[in-house]
């Protein structure tokens, strides 16, 4: 990609309770969150005042917010390239609320497509965006964990931190998280 006054990427590694995570963006909005093994560096090059990297730290801020326990979902914009069904299936993971859980035929019914829950578990599973679009809320129909992109074990420790209702389904994801780290650890621009 090009890089000009906010039509660069930016890339930021962020250190939460939950574990660390790579967020990236461009001028248009977040791109990815993804979780990070343990003590992964990311090179930085500081770009400030770059609409990438302003729309990196806001997602950095929520991500670490979040880990501490907000309730506060993720307004900032996004530029995910993708279809029209996942864009809708994403916008609509975006409004189930903290600590609690869908299923794949519920947000096909919310969004017209009854009989679609298939459809909409790829669309699910595409998602690049790992906690601020949150997949990890999507169940089975009958209660059960379905995959997720980054591990079962993580999402449910997210649940478990969510302190979601259906936590006795998942009551091994409760072991103690690590005392609290929160920052934001490195920028980069991507020319």
């Amino acid at each position: 990609m090009r890089s000009g006054h906010g039509n660069g990427m930016a890339r930021m590694q962020v250190r939460t309770t939950l574990g660390d995570f790579a967020v990236e963006a461009t001028g248009r909005g977040l791109r990815s969150v993804t979780p990070l093994p343990a003590d992964t560096e990311t090179p930085s090059i500081p770009a400030v005042g770059d609409d990438a990297l302003r729309h990196a730290h806001a997602a950095a801020a929520m991500l670490c917010r979040y880990a501490d326990g907000d309730r506060a979902r993720f307004e900032g914009p996004l530029d995910l390239p993708a279809s029209a069904l996942h864009l809708a299936v994403w916008d609509r993971l975006r409004a189930v609320p903290f600590a609690t859980t869908t299923t794949y035929g519920e947000i096909a019914a919310a969004l017209g497509m009854p009989g679609e829950a298939r459809a909409v578990g790829a669309a699910v599973a595409g998602n690049p965006v790992c906690i601020l679009v949150p997949c990890h809320r999507v169940v089975g129909a009958d209660g059960s964990l379905r995959g997720f992109a980054w591990g079962l074990d993580l999402k449910r420790r997210l649940l478990a931190h969510e302190g979601c209702a259906a936590l006795p389904l998942f009551a091994e994801a409760q072991t103690p998280a690590p005392a609290p780290r929160n920052h934001l650890r490195r920028a980069t621009r991507v020319h």
